[in-house]
Order: structure tokens, then C-alpha cells, then sequence
């Protein structure tokens, strides 16, 4: 047990360093940023920001007074924002005043809250995302406009080509 000899017991296995997270960074209610915050980890205001905030966590404490965009992976909000949030996790706790539009994966909205704007759920996966292109040919366009094929502007080439940017005269030829 007090031996001299120190044996590490790690059977074999290498061990790796582990990443220090870095603590939040704290803006306090007595301090007021004119300017936008970017940062890699944590973020806890209670102060006053006029600008952008892009962090990966954001915390809002009560005292807090925020005027501009917030771009978070979460965000955490207990006092008053003006802007609008683009997050994959918002929380809206029971003291939290907002005013603007949230873009968001997953909301909590507490009971007491206030929030004026538009909330809108974005697509959490990346396929989801991709926009997907409807082929229409000569007959789905003429079935929506209601119109049979003696009266279509897609009926005759002239009109193919000039839909297609081509001359009339030249669509007629080709």
C-alpha cells in the first residue's frame, strides 16, 4: 500500500487527455456591451447587450436586457429579449419577456412567460431540409390552369420556346 514501487493498474489501455471545458463566461448586471459576443462554449448574461450574441449555450438571467440576434445551439432565457433566437433547444422560464421570432428544433415555453412573435419549428434533420422538385410536364400545367389543349400556351412549339426563353421563331425551327 506505501510501497515504493508505484504500479499503475491501467491494463493495458492508453489514456487519453480529457478537453477541458472551459467556464461560462459571465457578463454581470452591472455591465453593459455595445457590440456583438461570439463565442465557442458558454455564455450567462445578466447585463446589457446591443448586438449579436453567437455562442453555443446561452443562459439569460432575470436581470438581463438583450437587443439583437441570438444564434445558439441552446438558450435558457429568464430576462427580457428583443431580437429574434434561431436555436436548436429554446426554454422560456416563468420570468422571461420576449419579444421577436424563435426559430427553434425544441421549445418549453413556461407558465407566465411572454412572448411576442412567431415561432417556427426547424427541420431537425438535414434531409428534411433538402428541397425536392416537382416535375410537371405539358398536362399536369394545363390540368391546374384548367384549360384543354387547344387553348394551352404549352399546346404549340412557339409557345414551348418562348417559355423556355427561346425565340418563337427559333423554337419553331429547332
Amino acid at each position: 500500500m506505501f510501497s515504493k514501487n508505484k504500479k499503475t493498474s491501467t491494463g493495458g489501455a492508453q489514456m487519453q487527455p480529457v478537453e477541458k471545458s472551459s467556464p461560462p463566461s459571465i457578463i454581470s448586471s452591472d455591465l453593459r456591451i455595445v457590440g456583438d459576443l461570439s463565442s465557442d462554449g458558454e455564455i450567462q448574461i445578466d447585463g446589457a447587450i446591443d448586438g449579436d450574441i453567437r455562442t453555443q449555450v446561452l443562459l439569460v438571467g432575470e436581470t438581463a436586457d438583450i437587443k439583437g440576434e441570438i444564434v445558439a445551439d441552446s438558450v435558457v432565457v429568464h430576462g427580457t429579449i428583443s431580437g429574434q433566437i434561431k436555436s436548436r433547444s429554446v426554454i422560456l422560464a416563468k420570468t422571461a419577456h420576449v419579444v421577436g421570432d424563435i426559430l427553434h428544433e425544441d421549445l418549453k415555453i413556461e407558465t407566465g412567460a411572454f412572448l411576442e412573435g412567431h415561432c417556427k419549428r426547424m427541420a431537425e434533420k438535414k434531409e428534411a431540409r433538402e428541397d425536392k422538385t416537382n416535375v410537371l410536364d405539358k398536362d399536369d400545367i394545363n390540368k391546374r390552369l384548367g384549360v384543354n389543349d387547344r387553348e394551352s400556351p404549352l399546346g404549340t412549339a412557339e409557345s414551348k420556346g418562348s417559355a423556355q426563353g427561346i425565340p418563337p421563331k427559333a423554337a419553331a425551327t429547332s
